[in-house]
């Protein structure tokens, strides 16, 4: 039994419960960046709505409003109303460390990268045994993003010692290998990705500037495209 039947018992009993409504909502999400889910876009109606229903059961809580505004800020169009939640779940909690790794990596959706590390190194500070955890990840990808992957590269090989088959992770190392020029390494994450799910490029389409999107996505449509004889013959 997964986390999202579990949660889904909770609902049965307790329809308006917040909390168990906004982690219903992430469960989608993550589901999503996974490649686990076999029906996008319903999987993307029924995260919203539960973070919808989540806000209007306990819109003054600042998990459910941290859970929300991450949710909201993955799917949704519009990021403002997503920084605006988060924003408001740490003015209710100003120690809240998941709250700033949240918050963190909404300004890496927004195109934000620095101010993003800013707030990874906050929850840090707020919670140090999660070295590998939510704010290392996010700070290895606003590396990524300001365009310093050797950076991004040490600290995406530390959070895969905590979760080695995260696909989202294994992405982002593979295009950071293939910006380097490492391309048998960024083959080598890729076929490991292979193993695990079968989306090898996602759509992406959570970060809103065009060009970083495009930064990586290039970058992980070369890891894919290079195979082990054109490595051996560069």
């Amino acid at each position: 039994m997964c986390a999202l039947d579990l949660l889904r018992q909770a609902l049965k009993r307790d329809p308006h419960y917040g909390l168990a409504l906004a982690l219903a909502a992430q469960c989608h999400a993550m589901l999503d960046a996974n490649g686990s889910c076999d029906d996008p876009q319903r999987n993307r109606q029924d995260s919203i709505d539960l973070a919808h229903r989540a806000l209007h059961a306990a819109g003054d809580d600042a998990e459910v409003l941290c859970d929300a505004a991450h949710v909201l800020g993955y799917f949704e169009p519009d990021i403002d109303p997503a920084i605006a939640l988060i924003d408001r779940a740490l003015d209710l909690n100003p120690s809240f460390a998941l709250g700033w790794a949240r918050s963190g990596q909404i300004r890496l959706w927004a195109g934000h990268p620095n101010l993003a590390i800013e707030h990874f190194e906050k929850a840090l500070r707020l919670n140090p045994l999660r070295k590998g955890g939510p704010a290392s990840f996010g700070m290895a990808l606003g590396h990524f993003f300001a365009r310093r992957p050797e950076k991004a590269v040490a600290m995406l090989l530390l959070c895969l010692q905590e979760h080695p088959n995260w696909p989202p992770c294994l992405r982002f190392l593979a295009s950071c290998y293939a910006h380097l020029g490492r391309l048998e390494d960024a083959h080598a994450t890729v076929e490991k990705l292979r193993q695990i799910t079968p989306v090898l490029v996602p759509t992406a389409e959570h970060w809103r500037i065009r060009e970083d999107r495009e930064y990586y996505l290039n970058g992980l449509r070369l890891a894919v495209g290079v195979t082990r004889d054109e490595v051996a013959n560069r």
